[in-house]
């Protein structure tokens, strides 16, 4: 935040301020001079802070001292989204007579009536061969909860803008001004042919798995829930090589997955199609297995898939002797005592946001291997690692849809990227900004979509 005081012209104002700030526990950034008056200098002050309610109590001390007068306040995380994090700009100049007739009319009637001709010509003539609809309803957002179409638009926003930052992909949000699954359903096959691609997003569960299935079967293009598969791509890249690092095997290990909502259900289901074999998922009551009574039907499904040894128990009670806990729940939901009860060299993904499961640092000469969702920590499990470099991949090669070989494929991308020499405790994923790993991870796509049939081209020059 950035706070501009104005401070009485007397020795020793600035010290008391920065001697308030500091106190307090905020760490001061930079002080610059914004003007001088009759008595009284104007100074904005930039300090880092933990959260918010730190800020505020930073604002109060501030305003308390004699002679300093808060004049304003400065989020720089609401400045950023001020008019919004996107914007659309033409790719062609329209700036002469000439232009305009090309853009528009009289030329675009050709455009027009060679794509009724040729309903494919859409890919290289329109927006559609790199544009992708980002879509929620607002009822599943980040760890928020269900808080509408109109509060889930910063988040579809930042995600268009790591589209393109990322993957050279453009996007655009589309929050639905409803939550029903029908209405969902219609409203994305209506505006699909504009769009190479659907990335469903923070729509809650079990609706999403309804929606994404029959979107899938209807649509032509890709359709990914992220909350799904792009949990399942970086969760299914780190832990390949956090096992390597143990020396452990998929197929022996027991993993423990903690929430049976979109990520943790899609992520369960993959690990063991993946080979997976001792997998239990929890959700609030404890481990899902086979004739577990008042359990959804997708609940009953993946019971059905996992947990062979018919598991009963709270999560604290299946993750006793188990190699590697999953967290897709929320916070607290372990503590350092259930990590020491695993078997040796636990690997613990405590991927809840803003806060995991459990604090890596009461995992301290407990866990070998912690990883979360989080920046601040190292190994962080981020959706971003997969989904730019995916649609870029589908996107390439038009695919007709993203599937289970296409998402493997990305898996390994991202794991492969981690070198035998370089993997460590705090390395086992690569940071979201590596630039190799979008470019990996499209190409790994085009190979996996070309080789299972789904793509409508034979590649070629990547990107737009």
């Amino acid at each position: 935040m950035t706070i501009r005081l104005e401070l009485g012209d007397r020795p020793g104002t600035l010290g008391r301020a920065t001697g308030a700030i500091g106190g307090i526990g905020g760490n001061i950034g930079a002080i610059d001079l914004v003007r001088v008056g009759r008595g009284v200098l104007v100074r904005d002050v930039t300090i880092a802070c933990r959260d918010e309610a730190h800020g505020q109590a930073i604002v109060a001390r501030l305003r308390a001292i004699d002679g300093v007068r808060v004049l304003a306040v400065s989020d720089r995380t609401f400045l950023a989204h001020l008019g919004g994090k996107i914007e659309i700009v033409s790719r062609v100049p329209v700036k002469t007579r000439d232009d305009l007739s090309m853009v528009y009319t009289p030329g675009v009637a050709r455009v027009c009536l060679a794509i009724r001709d040729d309903p494919a010509k859409q890919w290289t003539l329109t927006v559609k061969r790199h544009m992708v609809a980002v879509v929620t309803d607002g009822s599943a957002v980040l760890g928020l909860g269900n808080i509408g179409p109109a509060a889930a638009q910063p988040v579809m926003e930042g995600k268009c803008a790591i589209f393109k930052a990322f993957g050279e992909v453009d996007a655009f949000p589309l929050c639905l001004a409803t939550q029903n699954a029908d209405e969902i359903v219609a409203t994305v096959e209506r505006i699909a042919p504009v769009f190479g691609g659907i990335n469903l997003e923070d729509i809650a569960a079990p609706k999403c798995f309804e929606i994404e299935e029959r979107l899938r079967r209807t649509l032509d293009i890709p359709v990914m829930h992220d909350d799904q598969h792009g949990t399942t791509v970086v969760v299914l890249a780190a832990l390949t090589n956090a096992l390597k690092l143990v020396g452990k095997a998929l197929e022996d290990v027991k993993i423990v997955v903690a929430g049976a909502g979109a990520a943790g259900v899609a992520t369960a289901r993959m690990l063991a199609r993946t080979g997976a074999r001792r997998l239990v998922l929890c959700d609030r009551a404890g481990a899902l297995y086979a004739g577990r009574t008042a359990l959804t039907p997708v609940k009953e499904a993946v019971a059905r898939e996992t947990n062979p040894d018919q598991e009963q128990g709270t999560l604290r009670e299946v993750l006793r002797g188990a190699d590697v806990f999953i967290g897709l729940s929320g916070p607290g939901v372990i503590d350092r005592e259930a990590v020491a009860a695993m078997a040796p060299d636990p690997i613990v993904f405590a991927l809840a946001n803003p806060v995991p499961e459990v604090q890596p640092e009461d995992l301290e000469g407990v866990a070998r291997v912690v990883a979360t969702g989080r920046s601040d920590y190292p190994n962080q499990i981020n959706n971003s690692l997969g989904f730019p470099g995916i649609f870029r991949g589908a996107l390439d090669v038009q695919a007709r849809e993203i599937n289970e070989a296409m998402i493997r494929a990305a898996a390994r991308a991202i794991a492969a990227l981690v070198a035998a020499d370089e993997l460590q405790e705090e390395y086992i994923i690569p940071s979201m900004f590596d630039q190799r790993v979008a470019r990996a991870v499209a190409e790994a796509v085009r190979d996996a979509a070309a080789a299972s049939g789904v793509a409508r081209k034979v590649r070629d020059t990547p990107g737009r």
